[in-house]
Parts: structure tokens; C-alpha cells; sequence
């Protein structure tokens, strides 16, 4: 009539431990594979890379080299001239940029063009950097509810 208590085993404790090993298994294995693929475990005894020479009859284009990563306008201590935080990357593997044309643009809401401005950033970017440079302005005109900042041209030089 009395039989003795059957001890109760914990069967889903087994099947996340294997859940785990087998998590842990392939994020090792993908790390391998990663490492392995890109290149990441691997070491040169390059000590720089081979110099590229530009093609020939390949002319510089700072429009198409020269990308704006960032660009913030902000005023002045006195808040009549706008100020540029520009951020450029020379996506060129061959040329260095330097003197770099730039015009900028505000405008109304309704797209009419309130004021313009060309000048010439001091700033010069080897192939494949970024540069920041800051940009005082025009006054910066009442009214404007955008503006934008483009590159015009470059002064290059092979690298």
C-alpha cells in the first residue's frame, strides 16, 4: 500500500546545457571561419602598401574623389556668420587634394535661393583620409530654412 517516493529527474536541465555547448560550438567555428576569410588572423611582412600609379590618361576628379562625410553650419559668437564643420574623404587611391573649392547654398522654405557663397578650404587630404575642416562663411542671411555645402573643384597632385 505505501510505496516509496519516486525521485522526479530534471530532463529539460539536459537539453539546455546541450542547447548551450551547441551555441558555443558554432560561435567558435564562425569565429574561425571569420578570422580565416578576412584576413583578420594573418600577418605581412609588408611594411607599406604598393604604391599606386594612376592609369594612363587618368585625370584627377575631385567632384567624384572628394565625398562630404559631414557637414554642420552653426553661427558665430555673434550670430551674423555662419560657420561650417565639414568633414571630406578622399575616396581616391592615387591623388592628394588640396585648395578645395566649395560653394554653399541657403535658401528659402519655398526653395528660392537666398544667398550664395564660393571659397576655398586650406586643407589638403592624402589618398584615402578624411579631414575636418572649419569654414567661416558668409553672413548668414534671415530666412533661411536650408542650406547645403557642395565641392566644387581641387587642386590634386599625385601621391
Amino acid at each position: 500500500m505505501f510505496e516509496s517516493p519516486v525521485e522526479k529527474q530534471k530532463s529539460g536541465s539536459k537539453g539546455v546545457l546541450i542547447g548551450v555547448v551547441i551555441v558555443a560550438v558554432l560561435a567558435l567555428v564562425g569565429g574561425g571561419l571569420y578570422l580565416h576569410y578576412a584576413g583578420g588572423g594573418t600577418t605581412t611582412t609588408e611594411s607599406a602598401p604598393a604604391k599606386v600609379a594612376p592609369a594612363p590618361g587618368q585625370k584627377a576628379d575631385p567632384v567624384h574623389d572628394l565625398r562630404v562625410v559631414s557637414a554642420k553650419m552653426d553661427k558665430d559668437p555673434t550670430g551674423t556668420t555662419a560657420v561650417w564643420l565639414v568633414e571630406i574623404k578622399n575616396q581616391s587611391q592615387v591623388y592628394t587634394y588640396s585648395k578645395i573649392a566649395y560653394e554653399t547654398t541657403y535658401a528659402r522654405a519655398d526653395n528660392s535661393i537666398l544667398a550664395q557663397n564660393r571659397g576655398t578650404a586650406t586643407v589638403t587630404i592624402a589618398p584615402g583620409e578624411d579631414q575636418n575642416a572649419q569654414i567661416s562663411d558668409t553672413l548668414y542671411p534671415a530666412g533661411t530654412a536650408w542650406y547645403r555645402f557642395r565641392i566644387l573643384d581641387a587642386s590634386s597632385s599625385v601621391q
